[in-house]
């Protein structure tokens, strides 16, 4: 999978922080908008499992953070739900006029609710799905009950929701109070797919009755049994994912049964590298059984769009480095909380290096500076020093590398 970092400007004007997922190769046969469930951000584990699905399948995703939340811009106490919806409608109105319109909504929780609330703006979409919707936004109230007196009384209040604080206002109140989302559902006139856990305890299953109760045919239901309200095991949120596509592929312009990853992903077993190079610079790689590519800046031709090979030689030799510190320290039962390792590469003449054993040609010189955190004693710290030259990358570049070409042809 491959993936864009985007960002647009929200209801307030200010700019909300988006990603979009694509299939690995190919352009995308549709394209999905998502809506996070409430207070939720766009790099939830369930998100990212469904977005890496669905491009699987050649749908490309993209989910954004609301107003004030994540990585976006803006005063989250100031929204309310109706400025999330206009939130949602711009992000599908950014992604019509830069990539695809939308046909496929996406909503979990509350983002339920915004995509029911919003799909009848949307000219292009043909399908609308929840995952875990409350029939009405007013289902916040359940959950900052013991609230709802301070807010009325002071404006605001400070309010705990999943271990973080949030400044919830009168006007977010009011604004709920107002909304009619049943008027929405009744009226949706799109294909609707209900995806609801028996035994979410958070938003209870009789919001899925009541929203297929109030919605027209053609719909249906899916019970997610034995699933939590946020998806969090990656077997459930593929699950979700492979059921959407199942269902979308009826409603969608392209053919989502008959997109296939290439043939290359499938040969990749797992601990085997395969890479596959077709037009230009840009390289898709599938290692150990994840996606990558690489690929070259746009001044020696490439198109930007992945790290360089040198880059992924540095990442190797830095993770190593971290990951083999981690142990050690863990081992020897060490504080260290964290470890930042910085890497640079460049080419140098080799009479100018003096610990070169050649002095003709160049040789390549990597520095890597290590810094680590923690309440941790100065003989510690030189320890971890003398550890991090222990990394297997780090021997295997100082040591001797065979390298076993052959070329394999076809046809």
């Amino acid at each position: 999978m491959r993936y864009e970092k985007v960002k647009f400007a929200g209801s307030s004007g200010q700019l909300l922080a988006g990603r979009i997922d694509f299939p690995l190769t190919g352009e995308p046969l549709a394209y999905a908008l998502y809506a996070n469930c409430f207070t939720c951000h766009k790099n939830l584990s369930a998100v990212g499992r469904i977005a890496e699905t669905l491009a699987h399948h050649g749908i490309a995703m993209l989910r954004f953070d609301f107003t004030g939340l994540g990585d976006s811009e803006g005063d989250f106490s100031e929204t309310n739900f109706s400025t999330s919806v206009k939130d949602f409608l711009l992000a599908a109105e950014f992604l019509a006029a830069n990539h695809g319109a939308p046909e496929l909504l996406i909503g979990h929780s509350l983002g339920g609710a915004i995509s029911l609330a919003a799909a009848s703006s949307i000219e292009s979409v043909r399908a609308v799905v929840t995952l875990a919707a409350p029939v009405t936004p007013q289902h916040i109230e359940r959950h900052i009950a013991a609230d709802l007196a301070a807010i009325e009384t002071e404006g605001e209040a400070q309010v705990v929701l999943a271990g973080r604080m949030f400044t919830f206002r009168q006007q977010l109140i009011d604004d709920i109070g107002r909304t009619r989302v049943d008027e929405a559902i009744t009226a949706l006139g799109r294909p609707l797919l209900v995806i609801h856990s028996p035994t979410d305890n958070v938003v209870g299953i009789e919001n899925a009755a009541e929203i297929l109760d109030l919605a027209r045919h053609p719909k249906s239901f899916i019970s997610l049994d034995g699933a939590d309200h946020l998806i969090t095991v990656d077997d459930d949120a593929r699950y979700v994912a492979e059921v959407i596509v199942s269902w979308a592929n009826r409603y969608t312009s392209g053919d989502l049964a008959a997109h296939s990853q290439p043939d290359f992903v499938s040969e990749a077993p797992e601990s085997v590298t395969v890479v596959r190079i077709e037009d230009g610079f840009r390289t898709d790689i599938i290692s150990n059984g994840f996606p990558l590519v690489a690929d070259e800046p746009a001044s020696v031709g490439g198109t930007n769009t992945g790290p360089t090979p040198y880059d992924y030689l540095l990442a190797s030799l830095g993770s190593c480095t971290a990951m083999t510190l981690r142990m050690y320290a863990d081992r020897k039962k060490w504080p260290l909380e964290t470890v930042t390792v910085r890497l640079t590469h460049h080419k140098v003449h080799a009479r100018d290096c003096a610990e070169c054993e050649s002095d003709s040609g160049y040789a390549d010189h990597i520095d890597r500076e290590i810094e680590v955190s923690g309440p941790l004693s100065s003989e510690q710290q030189e320890r971890l020093g003398e550890i991090a030259d222990r990394c297997p990358v780090h021997k295997t570049l100082h040591g001797e590398v065979i390298v076993s070409s052959h070329l394999a042809t076809t046809g």
